[in-house]
Protein backbone atom coordinates (compact mmCIF):
# COMPACT_ATOMS: atom_id res chain seq x y z
CA UNK A 1 0.00 0.00 0.00
CA UNK A 2 1.38 3.37 -0.99
CA UNK A 3 0.40 6.65 0.56
CA UNK A 4 -1.09 7.83 -2.71
CA UNK A 5 -4.51 9.35 -2.11
CA UNK A 6 -7.29 9.64 -4.62
CA UNK A 7 -9.99 12.27 -4.06
CA UNK A 8 -13.24 11.00 -5.51
CA UNK A 9 -16.50 12.86 -5.99
CA UNK A 10 -19.61 10.73 -5.46
CA UNK A 11 -22.59 12.06 -7.45
CA UNK A 12 -22.22 11.77 -11.22
CA UNK A 13 -18.79 10.20 -10.76
CA UNK A 14 -19.29 7.04 -8.69
CA UNK A 15 -23.06 7.19 -9.15
CA UNK A 16 -24.60 7.40 -12.61
CA UNK A 17 -25.06 10.95 -13.89
CA UNK A 18 -28.67 9.96 -14.65
CA UNK A 19 -29.46 9.22 -10.96
CA UNK A 20 -31.64 12.30 -10.47
CA UNK A 21 -33.59 12.06 -13.72
CA UNK A 22 -36.24 9.46 -12.80
CA UNK A 23 -37.00 11.44 -9.63
CA UNK A 24 -37.22 14.76 -11.50
CA UNK A 25 -39.33 13.25 -14.27
CA UNK A 26 -41.80 11.81 -11.78
CA UNK A 27 -42.02 14.89 -9.56
CA UNK A 28 -42.24 17.47 -12.34
CA UNK A 29 -44.09 15.39 -14.96
CA UNK A 30 -41.42 15.74 -17.61
CA UNK A 31 -39.26 13.38 -19.64
CA UNK A 32 -35.68 14.61 -19.27
CA UNK A 33 -32.86 12.52 -20.68
CA UNK A 34 -29.17 12.97 -19.83
CA UNK A 35 -28.62 14.53 -23.28
CA UNK A 36 -31.03 17.34 -22.27
CA UNK A 37 -28.77 18.40 -19.38
CA UNK A 38 -26.34 20.90 -20.92
CA UNK A 39 -25.46 22.70 -17.68
CA UNK A 40 -24.74 21.50 -14.17
CA UNK A 41 -27.69 23.60 -12.95
CA UNK A 42 -30.62 21.28 -13.62
CA UNK A 43 -33.17 24.12 -13.51
CA UNK A 44 -31.80 25.28 -16.90
CA UNK A 45 -32.95 22.03 -18.55
CA UNK A 46 -36.72 22.44 -18.14
CA UNK A 47 -39.25 25.09 -17.12
CA UNK A 48 -39.31 25.06 -13.33
CA UNK A 49 -39.29 27.61 -10.57
CA UNK A 50 -35.82 27.47 -8.98
CA UNK A 51 -37.11 27.85 -5.42
CA UNK A 52 -39.69 25.10 -5.96
CA UNK A 53 -36.99 22.84 -7.44
CA UNK A 54 -34.55 23.34 -4.55
CA UNK A 55 -37.30 22.81 -1.96
CA UNK A 56 -38.27 19.58 -3.72
CA UNK A 57 -34.61 18.50 -3.87
CA UNK A 58 -34.03 19.10 -0.15
CA UNK A 59 -37.08 16.95 0.67
CA UNK A 60 -36.07 14.23 -1.82
CA UNK A 61 -32.30 14.11 -1.54
CA UNK A 62 -32.09 11.23 0.95
CA UNK A 63 -34.28 9.05 -1.29
CA UNK A 64 -32.34 10.08 -4.39
CA UNK A 65 -28.97 9.25 -2.80
CA UNK A 66 -30.23 5.98 -1.32
CA UNK A 67 -31.44 4.77 -4.73
CA UNK A 68 -28.68 6.12 -6.99
CA UNK A 69 -27.27 3.42 -9.25
CA UNK A 70 -23.51 2.94 -9.27
CA UNK A 71 -21.64 3.63 -12.53
CA UNK A 72 -20.72 0.57 -14.60
CA UNK A 73 -17.31 -0.84 -13.59
CA UNK A 74 -16.92 1.61 -10.67
CA UNK A 75 -17.12 -1.17 -8.09
CA UNK A 76 -14.49 -3.35 -9.78
CA UNK A 77 -12.07 -0.47 -10.40
CA UNK A 78 -12.44 1.08 -6.94
CA UNK A 79 -12.07 -2.33 -5.27
CA UNK A 80 -8.83 -2.96 -7.16
CA UNK A 81 -7.55 0.52 -6.34
CA UNK A 82 -8.30 0.02 -2.63
CA UNK A 83 -5.47 -2.56 -2.63
CA UNK A 84 -2.95 0.05 -3.85
CA UNK A 85 -4.23 3.52 -3.02
CA UNK A 86 -6.08 5.42 -0.31
CA UNK A 87 -9.62 6.33 -1.39
CA UNK A 88 -10.98 9.63 -0.04
CA UNK A 89 -14.54 10.35 -1.14
CA UNK A 90 -15.17 14.10 -1.07
CA UNK A 91 -18.71 15.21 -1.88
CA UNK A 92 -20.73 18.42 -1.98
CA UNK A 93 -23.47 16.53 -0.14
CA UNK A 94 -24.24 17.89 3.32
CA UNK A 95 -23.62 16.12 6.63
CA UNK A 96 -27.41 15.66 6.90
CA UNK A 97 -27.15 12.71 4.47
CA UNK A 98 -24.09 11.02 6.02
CA UNK A 99 -26.13 8.02 7.25
CA UNK A 100 -27.72 7.55 3.81
CA UNK A 101 -24.29 7.85 2.17
CA UNK A 102 -22.63 5.34 4.51
CA UNK A 103 -25.54 2.92 3.97
CA UNK A 104 -25.20 3.26 0.20
CA UNK A 105 -21.46 2.47 0.38
CA UNK A 106 -22.25 -0.57 2.53
CA UNK A 107 -24.97 -1.79 0.13
CA UNK A 108 -22.63 -1.34 -2.84
CA UNK A 109 -19.83 -3.08 -0.89
CA UNK A 110 -17.53 -0.16 -1.67
CA UNK A 111 -14.50 0.17 0.58
CA UNK A 112 -13.01 3.54 1.47
CA UNK A 113 -10.45 5.19 3.70
CA UNK A 114 -12.45 8.35 4.32
CA UNK A 115 -15.76 9.95 3.34
CA UNK A 116 -16.23 13.68 3.77
CA UNK A 117 -19.48 15.47 2.98
CA UNK A 118 -18.50 19.12 2.84
CA UNK A 119 -21.84 20.73 1.90
CA UNK A 120 -20.26 22.87 -0.83
CA UNK A 121 -18.87 22.41 -4.32
CA UNK A 122 -15.59 24.06 -3.30
CA UNK A 123 -13.42 21.00 -2.74
CA UNK A 124 -10.00 22.64 -3.01
CA UNK A 125 -9.32 23.08 0.72
CA UNK A 126 -10.55 19.60 1.56
CA UNK A 127 -8.37 18.07 -1.17
CA UNK A 128 -5.40 20.13 0.04
CA UNK A 129 -5.99 19.17 3.70
CA UNK A 130 -5.96 15.46 2.83
CA UNK A 131 -2.98 15.62 0.45
CA UNK A 132 -4.89 14.31 -2.56
CA UNK A 133 -2.71 13.25 -5.54
CA UNK A 134 -5.42 12.73 -8.20
CA UNK A 135 -9.05 13.87 -8.18
CA UNK A 136 -12.07 12.33 -9.94
CA UNK A 137 -14.96 14.69 -10.72
CA UNK A 138 -17.90 15.37 -13.05
CA UNK A 139 -18.40 19.10 -12.39
CA UNK A 140 -16.34 21.07 -14.92
CA UNK A 141 -15.49 24.16 -12.85
CA UNK A 142 -14.53 21.98 -9.86
CA UNK A 143 -12.19 19.92 -12.05
CA UNK A 144 -10.51 23.00 -13.52
CA UNK A 145 -10.17 24.81 -10.18
CA UNK A 146 -8.75 21.75 -8.38
CA UNK A 147 -6.25 21.17 -11.18
CA UNK A 148 -5.14 24.80 -11.39
CA UNK A 149 -4.99 25.46 -7.65
CA UNK A 150 -3.46 22.17 -6.45
CA UNK A 151 -1.46 21.28 -9.59
CA UNK A 152 -2.77 17.72 -9.55
CA UNK A 153 -4.38 15.76 -12.39
CA UNK A 154 -8.17 15.66 -12.37
CA UNK A 155 -10.05 13.00 -14.30
CA UNK A 156 -13.28 14.54 -15.56
CA UNK A 157 -16.06 12.05 -16.26
CA UNK A 158 -17.53 13.11 -19.59
CA UNK A 159 -21.20 14.19 -19.53
CA UNK A 160 -23.33 16.53 -21.68
CA UNK A 161 -23.19 19.12 -18.87
CA UNK A 162 -19.38 19.46 -18.68
CA UNK A 163 -18.30 20.04 -22.28
CA UNK A 164 -16.46 23.35 -21.80
CA UNK A 165 -12.76 23.51 -22.70
CA UNK A 166 -10.38 22.32 -20.01
CA UNK A 167 -6.63 22.70 -19.33
CA UNK A 168 -4.17 19.90 -20.04
CA UNK A 169 -4.22 18.69 -16.42
CA UNK A 170 -7.95 17.90 -16.65
CA UNK A 171 -8.20 14.55 -18.40
CA UNK A 172 -11.54 13.51 -19.88
CA UNK A 173 -12.63 9.92 -19.39
CA UNK A 174 -15.86 8.30 -20.53
CA UNK A 175 -16.04 5.60 -17.88
CA UNK A 176 -14.23 3.85 -15.02
CA UNK A 177 -12.31 1.54 -17.38
CA UNK A 178 -10.76 4.59 -19.08
CA UNK A 179 -10.03 6.12 -15.67
CA UNK A 180 -8.29 2.92 -14.61
CA UNK A 181 -6.30 2.76 -17.86
CA UNK A 182 -5.07 6.33 -17.32
CA UNK A 183 -4.10 5.57 -13.73
CA UNK A 184 -2.24 2.39 -14.75
CA UNK A 185 -0.44 3.98 -17.68
CA UNK A 186 0.09 7.71 -17.07
CA UNK A 187 -0.10 8.05 -13.30
CA UNK A 188 1.73 4.85 -12.38
CA UNK A 189 4.55 5.82 -14.79
CA UNK A 190 4.87 9.26 -13.20
CA UNK A 191 5.33 7.61 -9.78
CA UNK A 192 8.38 5.71 -11.02
CA UNK A 193 10.18 8.71 -12.58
Amino acid sequence: MTNIRFGIDIDGTVTCPTSLLPHINEAFKCNLQLSDIKEYDLTKAFPVNEIEFYEWFKKSEATIYATSPIQPDAHAVLSAWKEKYELYFISARGENVMDVTLNWFKEQELLYDHIELIGTHNKIETARKHGIHVFFEDKHDNAVEINEELKIPVLLFNTPYNQQAAPKGVIRVNNWIEANNWIEKEFALSLHK
